[in-house]
């Protein structure tokens, strides 16, 4: 019987900042497969040839979503899609936290306001952050004070004059202390979790790079961020278990977690934060491909 062969999937951009892809290749080579480290918008590559095609580092989709949701359409049609095409087209958009919310997940309260709407439509908050719906890695996204509100509103006139749907969300200052925590699920089973030190600092300009600067370090999950990432994917509006799911949370004013954003589409793993993380995801991707279960199916 032939190897598989897996395409891990990147960008040109995203390439050289990715530090999970050579370990997860060298990890895929080591059980057996074959690996490859691709551009998702290559026009030269026959996605056929793939057992399947691992979504990895495609952190430029955020400019060009309807060409990434085309061509992610396409690839499912003829491979394998990880994570499955009904996963990519909802986590791609940050309106999914209002899927969470109405299914009784805890979630940072978020309010949108959509292309054709008045920017200056923002909810009263003391400290708040403004992102684009359709973003990663902290690019648009700023920290603002009550005082700031004219500036904010002009930051929001500018993500909707380039058609795309604002986030407003209060600002909690328990991250300035503790960060944020992402736990990472394989398969459904918890891996391991991080902690990022905050990224929003007050007064400072929103990052025009692919992705701000992060500050990670290894740390245990609690109990209640463990029940409320379960509690998370539980939620999620389709079948699962998903082949990975990090989920990022952080504490409100009364010291309990609540959901950050869920990255179902392209996000760091943090291999190198916990010792035989990638090994146990590499066992995770080959036990997919042995499977036929239709969450792994468009």
């Amino acid at each position: 019987m032939s190897k598989p062969l897996i395409a891990l999937v990147s960008a040109r951009s995203a390439r050289a900042l990715d530090d999970d892809l050579l370990p997860l290749q060298q990890a895929l080579i080591a059980a057996g497969t074959h690996a490859e480290l691709v551009d998702w918008d290559d026009a030269t590559l026959d996605w056929s040839r793939y057992s399947a095609a691992l979504l990895r580092s495609t952190w430029d989709y955020t400019q060009r979503l309807p060409e990434f949701l085309a061509w992610a359409e396409h690839t499912a049609e003829i491979t394998r899609l990880l994570n499955p095409l009904n996963a990519v087209r909802w986590n791609t958009d940050k309106h999914y936290l209002h899927d969470l919310a109405a299914a009784g997940v805890p979630v940072v309260p978020s309010f949108f306001i959509e292309p054709g709407q008045p920017a200056d439509a923002l909810p009263e908050h003391a400290e708040f952050v403004i992102k684009p719906a359709v973003g990663a890695g902290s690019r648009d996204a700023q920290r603002y004070v009550r005082s700031e509100r004219a500036a904010a509103i002009i930051h929001a006139q500018r993500l909707l004059d380039a058609n795309r749907s604002v986030l407003v969300q209060p600002y909690l200052e328990a991250v300035d202390q503790h960060g944020e925590s992402a736990l990472l699920y394989f398969n459904g089973r918890y891996s391991h979790s991080i902690r990022k030190g905050a990224l929003l600092k007050r007064g400072e300009a929103a990052t025009r790079a692919l992705f701000a600067a992060e500050h990670i370090s290894a740390r245990s999950a609690d109990a209640d961020e463990r029940a409320l990432a379960e509690q998370t994917l539980a939620a999620i509006p389709f079948i699962r278990p998903l082949l990975y799911a990090r989920i990022d949370m952080i504490r409100d004013a009364e010291n309990k977690p609540c959901i950050l954003e869920l990255e179902l589409t392209e996000p760091s793993l943090y291999f190198a934060f916990d010792e035989g993380s990638v090994q146990r995801f590499a066992a995770a991707i080959i036990a997919c491909l042995n499977t036929s279960d239709s969450a792994t199916s468009a």
